[in-house]
């Protein structure tokens, strides 16, 4: 079938008297529908509440507030204020060069994870704290505990391998009087993951855990390059950070990367598959799939699922699995029935 042709002179010229406005992208529009920060941001409401905020906010190119995400201390002042003022998190900070994740993902993590244990719960999510939470690898920052407590009232045990970050953590949750709430172990040896970590008696209902993505510094440096030129920050004449939101290596690149770390995650999971109702882990390269759910055959994980994620045009994802029957879940939903939260 021929599709009629518009006459050319009905055709709409460009309008070349006025430059081109740049087009402003849809900002944060696939955030987890629980998620706090949805829309923009209220930068008088956080300036009120964090006032060392206001020598950070910019004009970006689209004539909106934001902040330079390329100054890690603008960052880090930034998520100071976020955590103040959407989670009651009246004091935080993290040694200078150590990771500063952005607060609206790690939300989003924290949120499906309440989806995922609502699925085997006819929907309700359990709250309180019956519900225990391994974050593996918790970092300087202390972020998904905090949020996690904040909007769930769940349990957090932290793991780390870093003295000062353990150090900077344990400051955040004294600071803020959480330590009932959010608790941190170190774990003694580098070469392990969840051996020799966990008490034999211990249960969790959830692990959580943001790998190391990269195999190497020079990986991780190439990647916030990328990224720099992506949002046009690479201008040769100003010094840009080495990685965007900072990281020391424990945090960022591991020998084999990603893939080979939650592979061993996976199999070390095996080992204390009773003790834990839902494993997890980010994936932040969707090409390293393949070869985790071939691990995770491997292991004899009875059900594993890929949740994916996406904040804006970045998309990211985790996945969870666990060793438990339908009938073993069942005892551990009867569990948080017993002990219903707040």
């Amino acid at each position: 079938m021929n599709t009629p042709r518009t006459p050319k002179s009905a055709r709409k010229k460009p309008d070349t008297a006025t430059p081109a406005k740049a087009v402003e992208p849809r900002e944060k529009a696939s955030l987890h529908p629980r998620n706090r920060h949805q829309g923009r941001y209220d930068f008088p409401a956080l300036i009120k509440s964090t006032p060392e905020l206001a020598k950070f906010v910019i004009i970006n190119p689209y004539g909106k507030e934001s902040i330079d995400f390329a100054s890690p201390d603008a960052v880090r002042v930034f998520n100071r204020a976020l955590l103040k003022s959407f989670y009651g998190i009246a004091h935080w900070d993290i040694p200078a060069d150590y990771l500063c994740p952005p607060v609206p993902g790690r939300a989003d993590y924290v949120h499906f994870l309440a989806d995922l244990l609502a699925s085997g719960n006819d929907g309700v999510i359990p709250r309180g704290a019956a519900v225990k939470v391994l974050d593996v690898g918790m970092g300087a920052n202390c972020v998904y505990p905090l949020i996690g407590h904040s909007d769930y009232r769940w349990q957090f045990l932290g793991s780390e391998i870093d003295a000062t970050a353990i150090a900077a953590a344990r400051a955040i949750i004294q600071s803020n009087g959480l330590n009932k709430a959010i608790q941190i172990r170190q774990q003694g040896n580098r070469k392990q993951i969840l051996l020799g970590l966990l008490e034999s008696t211990e249960r969790f209902d959830l692990t959580m855990c943001n790998p190391p993505f990269h195999s190497s510094l020079e990986e991780a440096t190439r990647g916030s390059s990328r990224k720099w030129r992506a949002l046009g920050k690479a201008d040769p004449k100003r010094k840009l950070p080495v990685l965007n939101f900072g990281g020391q290596a424990a945090e960022l690149w591991c020998e084999g990367g990603e893939a080979r770390f939650v592979t061993q995650l996976i199999g070390e999971s095996a080992q204390v598959g009773q003790q834990v109702l839902w494993f997890s882990t980010l994936v932040s390269k969707a090409s390293n799939l393949p070869a985790i759910q071939t691990a995770l055959k491997k292991a004899g994980a009875l059900q594993s699922q890929v949740v994916e994620m996406s904040q804006g045009q970045k998309q990211s994802r985790f996945v969870a699995w666990t060793f438990q029957t339908p009938a073993q879940q069942q005892v551990w939903r009867e569990r948080w029935a017993q002990n219903p939260g707040k």
